[in-house]
């Protein structure tokens, strides 16, 4: 196996895991905890999901750039040369890096204070922010994902 070819595997595997991880989270756990769970249940049931999935994630936003810069090198020699692609990609990670850290270090916070508070109307609305974020994240990852796709050999 090639360097380049275990460089892209676990930029690959990194992406799948963020993106995947988005996509069940959206489509799968959220509208079973909706009908399954009431308010409170619910609120402290995605308590325990992000700190979670946010280990992973956390793992994918460190791997993520130091394989693609791996990659750029070994493929392209450097940004310079790298196709207009690959340019799109690095700003869609620096937007979805955005918007997982906002609700990492804001909207989950106040998510922990109003279930402590047994505030759950707040906590509620703080849910919703957060799942708003999650699925304008999921939508660039998606788009990312496709622009990956649409150059196989990258």
């Amino acid at each position: 196996m090639t360097p380049y070819a275990v460089t892209y595997a676990l930029h690959l595997l990194a992406a799948l895991v963020w993106v995947g991880g988005m996509f069940f989270a959206w489509m799968i756990l959220r509208p079973a905890a909706v009908s399954a769970l009431e308010a409170p249940a619910r609120l402290k049931l995605w308590l325990e999901v992000f700190p979670r999935f946010f280990y992973w994630v956390w793992a994918a936003v460190i791997v993520l750039p130091v394989t693609g810069v791996g990659m750029l090198h070994l493929r392209f020699s450097g940004f310079e040369t790298a196709p207009r692609y690959v340019h799109i990609m690095i700003g869609l990670y620096i937007a979805m890096l955005a918007l997982f850290i906002r609700v990492q270090a804001l909207q989950l916070p106040e998510l922990r204070r109003a279930v402590a508070a047994a505030d759950w109307p707040s906590g509620g609305a703080v849910l919703g922010r957060i799942r708003r974020l999650v699925g304008i994240n999921l939508i660039l990852g998606l788009v990312v994902v496709s622009i990956a796709a649409a150059r196989p050999g990258f």
